[in-house]
């Protein structure tokens, strides 16, 4: 079975940089091997495999020297983005779907890259990252299992984690008699079938009163200006304390629940 880890990072300056850099590149790789494909669909009719790329990608480092300063598995896994993109997009027209095309990714928008097998090593509280350094970390609490990939975040804030995928044998839950349904509301968080309410946390309206405010400062600020960047940045940390409060809260209140019952199910309710 697998399950993810997230920790902090706290790059250098230096770092910083060379992470910023890395992305960069990847996103040039991901935007060049997604032309690549999609003209040789429309122009030809030929589909490009995934191993084929990867040959192309030997040829771009020799006309592109800087593709070297990234770790050569990362940028592999770039091209794999890419190959699971169009897999997923067929896989949904021939179900009868209208789905959109793989689309090209702008600048900024592209915010993590994997180390698929190696090329990083956990050395106490530093993360070694091939053609990148020691970078710090803040392990704030044990990884239980195998480490198989790791991903490299960057938030809307540019804060940066380490995402790490790991095997693990999970140990089976203490037996219980006890079983319930749960239904997630709108007015409370959730209804258990005992008649039990979880309420929504107060937060949840202060938070939205305070991305409300945070917006319509950024709608007043003129675009271009240093006045509404400051004010994006401001939306982006309101967004940010937002999803990470609600997402510590239905962990919580989860664990609580598996705690207490044998036996949860979801419950769809009927409306009139």
């Amino acid at each position: 079975m697998r399950k993810a880890y997230r920790y902090r990072l706290y790059p250098s300056k230096s770092q910083t940089t060379l992470l910023e850099q890395t992305l960069e590149i990847c996103r040039w790789v991901y935007n060049d091997t997604l032309a690549l494909r999609k003209n040789a669909w429309e122009q030809e009719q030929r589909s490009i495999s995934l191993y084929e790329t990867n040959k192309i990608l030997t040829e771009w480092k020799k006309e592109r020297p800087d593709l070297n300063q990234v770790y050569s598995q990362v940028l592999q896994n770039v091209q794999m983005r890419v190959d699971l993109a169009f897999k997923a997009f067929f896989r949904r027209v021939k179900a009868g779907e209208n789905p959109g095309y793989p689309g090209f990714k702008g600048k900024g928008r592209y915010d993590s890259f994997t180390y698929p097998q190696s090329g990083f090593k956990l050395e106490g509280d530093h993360l070694h990252l091939s053609k990148i350094g020691d970078v710090k970390i803040l392990l704030h609490r044990p990884i239980e299992g195998t480490i198989k990939t790791l991903t490299i975040c960057r938030s809307s804030t540019g804060k940066w984690y380490a995402c790490f995928s790991v095997e693990y044998d999970p140990s089976p839950l203490p037996q219980k008699e006890t079983a319930v349904g749960i239904d997630l509301g709108l007015e409370s968080f959730a209804t258990l079938s005992n008649g039990e309410k979880i309420e929504n946390p107060r937060f949840f309206r202060t938070d939205e009163k305070a991305l409300a405010k945070a917006q319509r400062r950024l709608s007043k600020a003129e675009k271009g200006t240093p006045e509404r960047k400051k004010a994006r940045k401001i939306v982006a940390h309101v967004h940010e304390r937002i999803a990470n409060r609600r997402l510590n809260f239905a962990h919580q209140t989860s664990r609580k629940v598996v705690d207490r019952f044998g036996t949860i199910e979801a419950v769809k309710s009927t409306v009139l």
